[in-house]
């Protein structure tokens, strides 16, 4: 076999992989198992993804605007894009799986949650980030984008879309994966819009005793609380949604229940 015959065959087998993806899913309940296993950064991230525009002047307060992914989550031109370009960051940790709790509700990104979409939620990478996830167990690979904001449970780093833990091996259940960034519509190291999200709480009344000491304690900050499946939640936004702010915020904070998890909102 020739160089380029060994070329095409190696670029016909990635192709393969990458285009996995479960079709005709329905919505279904679940039971995260994250397994208790730290996540491990690899290599500190990098802006340097010249095929996307750079980020636009954003006000320092007010509505996250809505970061749009390809229907199903990843196009032909994204397969053709990580073909040609190597990972810019990459991390690994426990992924799980989610599904949303009712028929239309939105990601984080502002569109209407699939779970027949190769997506992923990510506490931290920008919204609209290209990534190739590796079970490292199986070895089976699949590329899917960030559309959606957790998971919020300790030890885990990912979650999956049905469609996304079905095109790694992973579901029903979790594993240990590796996560390749290819792209991200906006800097990872610089920038952003950044917040402190708190719980869960068991009740509503105590999310809201600790949104109203958060009120006390950082003034200048927006801070709300919310209900999840069966959870209830506290979230806070620093002035200027400033990154070293959510930071300090996420360190010093000690809730009574729940954990402090700084989280990008853009």
């Amino acid at each position: 076999m020739t160089d380029g015959q060994c070329a095409n065959a190696r670029r016909a087998a990635w192709l393969a992989v990458l285009s996995m993806a479960a079709v005709g899913i329905t919505a279904c309940g679940h039971k995260r198992q994250p397994q208790p296993v730290p996540p491990t950064a690899t290599a500190p991230p990098v802006y340097n993804t010249p095929s996307y525009p750079a980020p636009a002047p954003r006000p320092s307060t007010g509505g996250i605007p809505i970061t749009p992914v390809p229907e199903g989550g990843i196009s032909a031109e994204d397969k053709e894009f990580i073909l040609s370009h190597r990972p810019i960051y990459s991390e690994e940790g426990q992924a799980t799986w989610y599904t949303a709790p009712y028929k239309g509700r939105k990601a984080a990104n502002g569109q209407v949650f699939s779970d027949g979409a190769l997506t992923a939620a990510h506490r931290t990478l920008p919204m609209g980030s290209l990534i190739v996830v590796t079970n490292l167990r199986t070895r089976q690979a699949s590329a899917m984008r960030i559309s959606d904001r957790g998971p919020f449970v300790p030890n885990a780093i990912l979650d999956l879309t049905k469609a996304s833990a079905q095109s790694i091996g992973i579901w029903p259940g979790s594993g240990r994966v590796r996560v390749d960034v290819y792209g991200t519509p906006k800097p990872m190291d610089v920038g952003g819009r950044w917040c402190v999200q708190i719980g869960p709480f068991t009740s509503a009344s105590k999310a809201i005793r600790f949104k109203e000491k958060l009120l006390r304690d950082y003034a200048g900050s927006r801070v709300i609380e919310f209900s999840g499946e069966r959870s209830y939640w506290v979230r806070i936004r620093p002035e200027g949604d400033d990154r070293e702010q959510a930071e300090e915020m996420a360190r010093r904070l000690e809730p009574d229940e729940g954990v402090a998890y700084l989280t990008r909102l853009d």
